[in-house]
């Protein structure tokens, strides 16, 4: 029987300094695991960091790069995230060409259904701003090909536990 291999969300608590970053995808290095996406910033306290790190195996996999990051100093909590009680956000900026007016007003018509912003307008192109799930940004991005992506850039799954639970420090 093969072993089921889906996408995890993790969520660490590490405190804010230099380094703590290097260290954690360090770690990954070494254990030979991939990130599929990962995204840092402050947390509710100024010293803290909230990241979120998304991998892809299955839950022997999982269980292993929590233990993993437990053991690093500068960690101080680690959560694995269960997808239906965690809101999932992530951020992508795209450029699609846009060489006449037929295909740019194509192009802000998508957007505008998917609840983007143009963010940026040249002579042939739009750089469009877009927020959701993973599967969201996907859809867009498979929906903008046919026009010609001249580039992206995605920051990774930011997420929090819905509710009362939270990671933070006890």
């Amino acid at each position: 029987m093969e072993k089921e291999e889906k996408v995890y969300m993790i969520s660490a608590l590490v405190e804010h300094k230099p380094g703590v970053l290097y260290s954690v995808s360090n770690m990954f290095r070494r254990r030979g695991f991939n990130i599929e996406s990962i995204s840092v910033g402050e947390a509710e306290q100024p010293d803290l960091a909230r990241m979120t790190i998304t991998i892809k195996g299955d839950e022997a996999l999982v269980e292993q790069v929590v233990k993993q990051l437990k053991k690093i100093i500068s960690v101080i909590k680690v959560s694995i995230l269960d997808p239906k009680n965690t809101v999932s956000r992530e951020l992508a900026l795209i450029k699609v060409s846009t060489p006449d007016a037929r295909v740019r007003s194509d192009v802000i018509n998508y957007t505008e259904i998917f609840k983007g912003h143009v963010v940026d307008v040249a002579h042939e192109s739009l750089i469009i701003e877009i927020t959701g799930d993973t599967d969201k940004i996907n859809a867009f991005i498979e929906l903008m090909k046919p026009f010609g992506i001249r580039e992206i850039a995605r920051t990774g799954i930011a997420a929090l536990p819905r509710g009362m639970k939270s990671v933070k420090m006890e």
